[in-house]
């Protein structure tokens, strides 16, 4: 099987930092962080409109809509219409995965070029 080279291995990372900075920036952010958190912990399977996560966050509604939109941008969350009423959801297929993947081969160069223990 082949082995990548240090170097090989250093680009990888690179590409997957850069596929992740959009994901890094929107979950980076404590707010947005405690909007996935309601997300994540409600029951309901539909999503949550605004005014439910403005009043689990105690945010201003134009501040839920506004870290709503950068986590949307980011594709950690969908929106669903329904009418004119919108539902906000985790995404199940997000970009989140794309964290995984950084981890992972984060975690395979730092065994690969300093031993177990690395990560």
């Amino acid at each position: 099987m082949y082995r990548m080279n240090k170097q090989d291995q250093l680009n990888r990372l690179k590409k997957d930092f850069i596929d992740c900075q959009k994901v890094l920036l929107a979950i980076g952010d404590e707010t947005r962080q405690s909007i996935l958190l309601v997300l994540m912990g409600t029951d309901c399977q539909t999503g949550l409109r605004v005014g439910e996560i403005t009043e689990k966050t105690h945010l201003s509604r134009p501040a839920v809509s506004h870290h709503l939109k950068v986590l949307r941008d980011a594709g950690v969350i969908l929106m669903r219409k329904e009418g004119t009423k919108n539902f906000y959801y985790i995404n199940v297929r997000t970009e989140l995965g794309l964290l995984r993947t950084l981890v992972s081969d984060i975690d395979t160069f730092m065994q690969n070029f300093y031993g177990n223990d690395g990560i």
